[in-house]
């Protein structure tokens, strides 16, 4: 992380004491009060009252800054810069207000526009932090080496090359080149272009190379996919540093070269924090969960310190595994270390909680995070949604305004989702037309996806076509994709027809369009055309994503897959399945075998749905736990019609309340029922 531009004038300004403050002023007293006498403050009361009252309080700032005024300070630029700095704060979503005080500073220095500019970048507001830069060059402002790293990032951000490339020319002219964070930020800026060579002619025009500018040298080879310059560049260096190793353990991840990593991680002559998590990390990118817990478990071996960036990454892998005693435990590790829960390890915390299917646990830890940014209250709103409890999620979302907390693009896809999971077409095409006029928010791709997906899943096919052919965007995958789907669950072949055709155009390689649409003709009766699909991907060597289910029971993931007899109690569990499957009948299930994609007899086409993973996961846990416990079940594919109403009726004659995550969404079954109301 780059170094504040506070840090270099910190012993010039120094730090109030407690002592120093006016009595009204004092950590004990209030703010709040409306008359406040006027006598003149020091500057560095003023900084300490912004640097420790003001971050986590707007009133507060507000407050403060009507002393600023009133004491004549907001000349001061030491002041002025720290003021800009704290209304920056992406959770107070207060970035004009940075904006109207650099303008009422007069001849704003170097830090005011630092602080304006770093400010701009905090709140994603790239090209801001570079309009601000061309001001400050015109007013002929002289810059430092704290000026340029957020203006190299903001362009890699933009990718913004014409003002790249003039940045650098302005780091030359200055003589900033030699200066390592400027260079490796540089670097990265041009790796992230995709110029290597450039990145490369940066490095070697500093002089001396630190290691930290060829660590990002690597980092920028790898992220280009140039593995081999990577390799090589790693192999000329003579000091090969603990960072060097990470960057290209990080970077074999990234193109997926997941032995080629592991192989690096164990040649690794010491390894730190960051070796573990680059590899806990890796697999978890790579899909890979169970691995990840593995690389997690060995590090308790280990003895390594788990600190809270590896902490937040095992929580990740709990939560994909849907492993909830794992996450227990690092729960309870968090709070026996007294480690404090800050707002990323708070939301890793309870994103874990609601995707193992406990969302009251996941709202204990929201309410009690005394630090929330706004991807905490996003992860709360998308667990909600995709735990059927829209209305939840509309009351979390207009309480993060009033908390002064301002919706980005991602609180609208979970809005968005939490309508399409609840049916709410209205509600939903009104935050659509609400994003940008009322909140100033541009609708990407995704959330017309999301449109898409709620005026489909009501049956509205023509209009959610239409909504397609108006989108201000070409159409994705993903936005046929939700077409598709909706053509599905309505039985519309003519329109799944059309929209399986230009998907199969856009994503050959995509088994799950073949399946989906393999599916709706099945279903239709059609079986020459689903057996064509199936011959169209296989001639074309693409592999179908195969069926798995987990279950985690005392700190141990089971897995089943589709067709596999791997799991050393299976005999136990396919005599319990069968079990299952008789009570079933007895209680008046009838197959719905619909849901088989193959032209088979009905006896093969019951046997073929009997076996699905989810069902023999939760045979296991029927097996393993005791009556009346909760069944925590995840399973990597969207469940079906049959085994819905299969779980359903399990949950009513076993009494059980069993919490089912697919790829769609979360399914709480209870005594015959299922809080998706059998609409998903």
């Amino acid at each position: 992380m780059l170094p504040q531009p506070m840090q270099d004038s910190k012993q010039e300004m120094g730090t109030a004491t407690t002592a120093e403050l006016p009595y009204h002023l004092a950590p004990e007293s209030h703010l709040g009060q409306k008359h406040l006498p006027t006598f003149n403050l020091s500057q560095k009361t003023i900084l300490d009252l912004l640097n420790t009252r003001c971050s986590n309080s707007y009133e507060h700032l507000k407050q403060v800054h009507a002393l600023v005024v009133k004491t004549g300070h907001l000349q001061d630029h030491f002041v002025a810069g720290t003021l800009v700095k704290c209304y920056a704060n992406p959770q107070f979503g207060s970035l004009d207000c940075s904006i109207k005080v650099v303008q009422q500073v007069p001849n704003p220095n170097v830090f005011v526009w630092n602080s304006m500019i770093k400010g701009c970048l905090d709140n994603e507001e790239h090209r801001k932090a570079l309009s601000f830069y061309y001001r400050m060059v015109v007013l002929s402002c002289r810059t430092n080496n704290y000026t340029y790293p957020p203006l190299f990032k903001a362009c890699s951000m933009e990718q913004a090359v014409e003002e790249g490339l003039q940045i650098h020319a302005h780091v030359v002219k200055n003589s900033f080149v030699e200066d390592g964070h400027v260079r490796c930020s540089g670097i990265q800026m041009y790796a992230s272009f995709g110029r290597v060579e450039d990145a490369r002619k940066l490095l070697d025009a500093g002089g001396e190379t630190d290691v930290v500018c060829c660590n990002a040298m690597i980092d920028g080879y790898m992220k280009c996919g140039d593995v081999d310059a990577a390799r090589g560049f790693f192999e000329e260096m003579v000091n090969k540093n603990i960072g060097s190793w990470n960057a290209m353990i990080n970077g074999f991840m990234i193109n997926g070269m997941i032995d080629k990593a592991k192989d690096y991680f164990n040649e690794m002559p010491e390894k730190d924090e960051i070796s573990w998590s680059v590899m806990l990390d890796g697999y978890n990118r790579g899909g890979q969960f169970k691995e990840a817990l593995e690389v997690f478990t060995e590090m308790q071996r280990e003895n390594v310190k788990l600190r809270k960036f590896i902490l937040s990454s095992a929580l990740a892998t709990c939560a994909n595994l849907g492993a909830l005693d794992q996450g227990k435990w690092i729960h309870t590790y968090i709070r026996r270390n007294s480690i404090p829960l800050d707002a990323v390890l708070g939301t890793s915390l309870l994103d874990m909680y609601a995707k193992c299917g406990r969302i009251d646990l996941a709202w204990d830890i929201f309410e009690n995070m005394k630090q929330k940014k706004v991807f905490s209250w996003n992860a709360m709103i998308g667990a909600l949604a995709m735990h059927g409890r829209a209305e939840d999620a509309f009351d979390l979302f207009f309480q993060m305004q009033r908390e002064r907390f301002k919706p980005n693009d991602i609180t609208f896809v979970a809005i968005l989702n939490a309508c399409a999971h609840a049916g709410l077409v209205d509600e939903g095409m009104k935050y659509l037309n609400d994003m940008k006029e009322v909140y100033g928010v541009e609708p990407t791709v995704e959330h017309y996806g999301c449109a898409v997906d709620i005026l489909g899943r009501a049956g509205l096919l023509g209009e959610a076509l239409e909504l397609i052919n108006s989108m201000p965007m070409k159409p994705n995958a993903a936005v046929w994709g939700a077409l598709l789907g909706a053509c599905r669950i309505h039985k519309n072949i003519e329109l799944a027809e059309k929209v399986g055709r230009i998907l199969l155009e856009m994503e050959p390689e995509n088994s799950g369009r073949y399946a989906l649409l393999s599916n709706i003709y099945a279903k239709a009766g059609r079986w020459d055309d689903a057996t064509k699909i199936r011959m169209l991907m296989k001639e074309r060597g693409v592999r179908t994503i195969p069926g798995r289910s987990m279950i985690d029971l005392d700190g141990v993931v089971h897995e089943f897959r589709i067709g596999e007899q791997t799991h050393p109690q299976s005999k136990d569990v396919y005599l319990m399945l069968g079990q299952i499957m008789r009570r079933l009948q007895l209680a008046g299930h009838v197959p719905n075998t619909s849901q088989v994609l193959f032209d088979i007899g009905e006896e093969e086409k019951q046997t073929a749905l009997r076996y699905h993973t989810e069902r023999l996961a939760i045979a296991f846990g029927l097996l393993k736990t005791a009556p009346g416990s909760t069944i925590h079940v995840t399973n990597n594919l969207r469940v079906c019609e049959d085994c819905h109403s299969v779980v359903k009726l399990i949950s009513k004659i076993y009494s059980r309340q069993i919490i089912l995550r697919d790829r769609v969404r979360y399914h709480h079954f209870s005594d015959g029922h299922c809080s998706c109301k059998d609409f998903w």
